[in-house]
């Protein structure tokens, strides 16, 4: 049986000495939950031994579910302990020295689902920054990576640092936050005081969970669209579709796990998908579909699309290349469409001047790709491959689980 963290800290009065006598603050959101459901914040200040200060929230707020991106969530008090909740998502992204002087350690439990571009991972980053520069303690409270060790994709360029973009990792990273904190240790050269509470019991190769324990844990939203474990496996490919004029399913209850548009025949994409690179659709179940968003892109219009599917027997974890079947799905509509709409024009996560799809994608290189007609399936392959190499080779001293 898995032990978060969070569990164990809550369970092991040892190490929960360190804490004695120093004020903590906790950053944490709605997934932010022992095995048993309550929340982290909640959990801690039952102890009646710790002396907790203040807590943080991130984007979508700390209890709360901010819908969209770029919706954000203002500093209150906490109803139920009436202690400050500072937003990390509101007029600030960074603590402020005010904030940082409230604490002398800080707590971090989220739930990370294994992508670049999830924002906890920036927030995460950017709290690393601050405690080192103000002497402060961070511990990360572990828990699991649900898309699992597999890595894809390729490495954030240099200069394409940004809220979607901490650094200079993979798009399917394949690591915990706690790993991810060890590994920006190194890259940034911190000097700052980090302690890791890992987990027990966690193995992220097994079936059928591969990475999250499928009926050891209940699945808690880590965002509001983040809704199931198949949103998570696919996200490192659907992601990008927030940097397109198609549909990601946002207003549906599907969202991250389907895309598609009013005006494209997907059956069509998809015939030409398989004769350019049959193997990039392999490892899921990719079905043809129609939907219709309540909200967001193409509201109130029947879309043609396709629903990945990684709930089956099919599934086969290591061959699923969900960064791959995305592209490629870009490359098809620029094939079959050449003067399609593709890139979505608009501010993106607090940047006015870059595309979205290269934020997202961590440089140009993808949208080049697409555009180019002479471009094949194989040099993006040529792209990736050297990028996929050096992680594995740069994450595996930070690994804290086979």
């Amino acid at each position: 049986m898995i032990k978060l963290g969070l569990d164990r800290l809550l369970d092991n009065p040892e190490l929960r000495k360190p804490l004695w006598g120093r004020r903590v603050a906790l950053l944490g959101h709605p997934a932010s939950v022992t095995r048993h459901g309550h929340h982290a914040l909640d959990a801690l200040m039952g102890l009646n031994e710790l002396d907790m200060v203040a807590a943080f929230g991130p984007q979508h707020g700390m209890r709360g579910d901010k819908q969209d991106n770029m919706i954000e969530t203002p500093d209150e008090t906490d109803p139920r302990h009436g202690i400050p909740v500072y937003s990390l998502y509101g007029e600030v992204r960074e603590p402020t020295p005010a904030m940082l002087d409230s604490f002398d350690v800080l707590l971090i439990d989220l739930q990370d689902i294994g992508t670049r571009i999830y924002t906890y991972v920036t927030t995460l980053v950017y709290l690393m920054r601050a405690c080192a520069a103000h002497g402060k303690t961070l511990w990360v409270l572990d828990r699991p990576n649900p898309a699992g060790r597999p890595i894809e994709g390729s490495l954030l360029e240099p200069g394409w640092e940004s809220f979607v973009g901490a650094g200079p990792i993979l798009m399917r990273h394949g690591l915990t936050l706690g790993e991810l904190a060890k590994w920006f240790i190194g890259d940034l050269n911190l000097d700052l005081d980090l302690h890791v509470v890992a987990m027990e019991g966690y193995r992220p190769s097994e079936a059928p969970g591969y990475g999250w324990p499928v009926m050891e844990l209940s699945w808690v939203n880590p965002s509001p669209n983040a809704s199931s474990l198949n949103m998570a496996r696919c996200f490192p490919g659907t992601v990008l579709l927030e940097g397109t004029t198609l549909s990601e399913g946002r207003g549906t209850t599907t969202a991250l796990e389907l895309v598609g548009a009013p005006d494209l025949d997907m059956d069509r994409l998809l015939m030409r998908m398989e004769r350019e690179r049959a193997d990039w659709l392999q490892g899921a179940v990719i079905r043809p579909c129609g939907f219709e968003p309540t909200f967001h892109k193409h509201a109130g219009q029947r879309c043609a699309g396709i629903q990945i599917h990684t709930d089956n027997a099919a599934y086969q974890h290591e061959r699923f290349k969900p960064y791959r079947l995305i592209a490629l799905l870009f490359k098809c509509i620029r094939l079959e469409y050449p003067d399609y709409p593709l890139w979505r024009h608009f501010h993106y996560e607090y940047e006015t001047e870059r595309l979205a799809i290269d934020l997202l994608s961590g440089g140009t290189f993808l949208r080049e790709w697409v555009d180019d007609p002479a471009a094949k399936p194989e040099d993006l392959e040529q792209r990736l491959h050297p990028d996929e190499r050096q992680w594995a080779e740069t994450m595996a001293p930070v690994r804290l689980y086979a």
